[in-house]
Formats: structure tokens, C-alpha cells, sequence
């Protein structure tokens, strides 16, 4: 295998004319049903990522081809499952391996659409369950739409490390640039594997630890943030690198979905809605995650006083450390995902927190972008966002669990909340509000 591995990337670091093909397809066949288990796509999707980001293609290009071959994979999965029903047992590869499509069956029967979102990341689950869907008869609009939204995460989740290497080996980062970036890592996966193990074991105090375990990463990042310099410059760097005019006015729009006012707004929007509805605790849990949130911000970056990048010809006023808009977004999304999840199991409440961390990381991620704020800058206002948002919940449910809302009441706050953000932002870049000159 690694001989065959090291022949392929030989061969595609002599031709990378050839590399786009060959993203696509190792994504589709990584994606597709018993092929995506027999062939090693995990691996192949890093060494073709590496040599993507080594400057054979750029992010985005990466990004959008093994978004576009995940697809792919899916329908081809989907169809073959919709075509041979419960005949798909007789095939021979699956007479002599049923467990492959016995485990993907009662994992999608047990948590049906979530299944297809939280099963994207694990392995042997991945090309199963797109035709277990179309086994199950699973209506084509609603697999459609899971599908593109779980193929977005699947394709960055995937490819993003493999491309950063590849651009990190080809551009001169700073010394201890490497050291630094894993222990980050590291502290970020521990507090998302505690929160998780504590979520599915159904431990009583999971949210105080949650909590806790985001309040010693935000400490962490507090008292190391002096010596972050050479990860902050080195993932500035690789952002900037592909900066492009057309990707600008997408970035500024998402960016104006976490300014305060546009926060500030849906917040309001949102206690309004609780508080018509007399949804008290609710109500009590969403002031203290996002006021708490808010505050604490506040007060950090008046500490702190950090610089902001130079990126800018004109730099913003506030300070740097740690990111508002990613904070006040990740507060405000985190809550609507955990009152999304109230009442369900624990796979769909992390599914719901999953999908609700997307238009946040967005948010956050696009500060980078712009050049407004450092990396730790970000990743310090989601552990703080988290922090509040845990320790609120933690407070709300300490004599009970929190109920979930009423349907009329959910349906009345999401879809108002989601309208408004966009259309604030959209109202403020029209009105040609666009405050980034580079």
C-alpha cells in the first residue's frame, strides 16, 4: 500500500494537471457505497490535499472538487440503493460482509436525517448510509439537501489539514509555528471529546463540564496569547494567500452577520419571542449566554488591548483580543442549537450543536479573511461563547432539565432570527457599509 501510495503522488506531483481528476474522484469513491470501504480514501484525500496545497491548486479549488465528488458518491450510493431495495442484500460482497449494511441500517433507522450528517465522520458508516437511504426509500428532496449541507462539512473537514500542510511546507512559516499549532489543537479536541463523552453517557453535570473544560482552554489562551505570534502569523499568512476579489463580497456579507448591531437585533428579536411566549428559564438561559458573552468580551479586550493585524490601510478602532463577532456569533448560534436539541437524544442534540457551529466558524473564519483579527483572536471568542453558553444551561437545568420549546414557538423563533440576520447584513452591504479597505 505504501509503496502504491508513494507511485501515485510521484506520478500526480510530475503531472498536476491530472491532480483536480484525481481529488474528485478519490472523494467520490470515498463517498461511494463498499468502495468507499474497501479503498483507503481517507489517506488518498491527505496526500492529494498536500499536493494541492503545495501550490498546484488553491484552497477553494480543493475544497469545491472534493465537495463536488462527495456528491457525487452520495447520489451514485443513493441511486444504487433506490434501484435494488432489499434486494441489495444478495450482492456477493455484502452476503459475505452483512454487517456492513446491518450497522448502517439500524444506525439510520435509529437516528434517521442525523444519522447522514454525524455518520459523514465515521469511516466505515460514511459510504453506507447514502444507501441505506435510498434502500429505506428516503424521499430524494430531503436526502438532497442533507447531502449538500453534510458533503460542505465533510469536504473541509477533509481536505483543509491535508492543504495546510502542503501550503505550510511551501511557505516559510515562522520557528515554532508547528509546536504551537498542535497543542491549540490539542486543547481544542479536549474539550470537544469531554463534551461529547459526557453528552452520550448521559452524565448529570455534563454542561458544568463543558463549562469548565472551555474556561481552562480560554485561561490558556489568555496567558499564552504573547507567544502565539508565529501560529497567528503563519495562519495569516496561508488566509491571505487566498484572498481573491470575488470571494471579498461574500466574506464582508458573512462578516456582517456577526457586527453588533446585527447581533444585537436577533438578540433582542429572540428574548422578545421567549419572553411573549413566557418561556422564563429559556428566556433566563439565552440572557446569560449572550449578555454573559457580551460582557465578558468587553472587558477582556479592554485588558488585553491587543493590536489588530495590519492588514488593513485603515484599522478598526477596538481592540483585537478575543473576537467579538466570532464570540457574539457563537454565543448566539450555540443557544439556538442547544434549544434545538432539548428533548431529543444524545446524537441529535450534538447534531444540532454541530450544524449550528457552521454559520458561526463562518462568521469567525471570515474575520481572518478580512485581516481584522488574529486566529487565537477567534478561537478565543468561540471558547468563550461555549464557556457561557455551557455554564448558562449548567445554572438553567441545575434543579431540572430544561424542557424543549413548544413547535409554534420554535418555528416562530428560527426563521425570524435566521431572516433577520440576513437581511440586516444584506440591508448594510447595499447601503454600501463596507468599512474593510485593503
Amino acid at each position: 500500500m505504501s509503496q502504491w501510495l508513494d507511485s501515485l503522488t510521484l506520478w500526480l506531483s510530475a503531472n498536476p494537471e491530472w491532480l483536480g481528476l484525481a481529488i474528485l474522484l478519490i472523494a467520490c469513491v470515498e463517498c461511494l457505497a463498499i468502495a468507499g470501504i474497501i479503498v483507503p480514501g481517507t489517506i488518498l484525500l491527505f496526500a492529494v490535499a498536500v499536493l494541492a496545497g503545495n501550490g498546484a491548486l488553491s484552497l477553494w479549488e480543493t475544497l469545491l472538487l472534493a465537495y463536488v465528488g462527495g456528491l457525487l458518491g452520495d447520489a451514485l450510493s443513493y441511486a444504487i440503493g433506490r434501484y435494488f431495495q432489499q434486494d441489495i442484500r444478495r450482492l456477493p460482497i455484502l452476503r459475505n460482509h452483512p454487517q456492513w449494511l446491518s450497522a448502517a441500517e439500524r444506525y439510520f433507522q435509529r437516528y434517521g436525517v442525523a444519522s447522514l450528517l454525524v455518520g459523514r465522520y465515521i469511516g466505515p458508516l460514511r459510504p453506507m448510509l447514502p444507501m441505506v437511504a435510498g434502500m429505506l426509500s428516503m424521499p430524494l428532496p430531503r436526502f438532497i439537501a442533507v447531502s449538500l449541507l453534510a458533503a460542505a462539512g465533510w469536504a473541509v473537514a477533509y481536505m483543509l489539514p491535508g492543504w495546510a500542510t502542503g501550503a505550510a511546507l511551501r511557505l516559510p512559516l515562522p520557528e515554532g509555528f508547528w509546536p504551537e499549532a498542535g497543542a491549540v489543537a490539542a486543547g481544542v479536541a479536549i474539550v470537544v471529546v469531554l463534551s461529547i463523552q459526557g453528552s452520550m453517557r448521559k452524565q448529570r453535570h455534563t454542561s458544568l463540564l463543558a463549562a469548565g473544560a472551555c474556561l481552562t482552554l480560554l485561561i490558556g489562551l489568555m496567558l499564552s496569547w504573547p507567544q502565539l505570534s508565529p501560529l497567528d502569523q503563519g495562519l495569516l499568512a496561508l488566509v491571505q494567500e487566498q484572498r481573491s476579489t470575488s470571494l471579498d463580497t461574500l466574506m464582508v456579507l458573512i462578516t456582517r452577520m456577526g457586527d453588533f448591531r446585527t447581533q444585537l437585533a436577533a438578540a433582542i428579536v429572540l428574548c422578545l419571542i421567549l419572553l411573549a411566549s413566557r418561556q422564563w428559564r429559556t428566556l433566563c438561559l439565552a440572557i446569560g449566554a449572550m449578555l454573559g458573552t457580551a460582557l465578558a468580551n468587553g472587558a477582556l479586550k479592554a485588558l488585553f488591548a491587543r493590536s489588530r493585524p495590519d492588514v488593513l490601510l485603515d484599522p478598526l478602532g477596538s481592540f483585537s483580543f478575543p473576537s467579538g463577532h466570532s464570540s457574539a456569533a457563537f454565543a448566539f448560534f450555540l443557544l439556538i442549537g442547544i434549544l434545538a436539541g432539548r428533548g431529543q437524544p444524545p446524537r441529535m442534540r450534538l447534531t444540532w450543536l454541530l450544524l449550528a457551529c457552521l454559520p458561526a466558524t463562518a462568521i469567525a473564519a471570515s474575520r481572518v479573511y478580512l485581516g481584522v483579527h488574529w486566529p487565537s483572536d477567534i478561537i478565543a471568542g468561540a471558547v468563550l461563547a461555549g464557556c457561557f453558553c455551557a455554564l448558562s444551561l449548567a445554572i438553567v437545568q441545575w434543579r431540572a432539565p430544561l424542557q424543549a420549546l413548544p413547535a409554534k414557538v420554535w418555528w416562530l423563533l428560527l426563521p425570524t432570527n435566521i431572516a433577520l440576520l440576513g437581511g440586516i447584513a444584506t440591508w448594510q452591504l447595499s447601503a454600501g457599509l463596507l468599512r474593510y479597505s485593503y
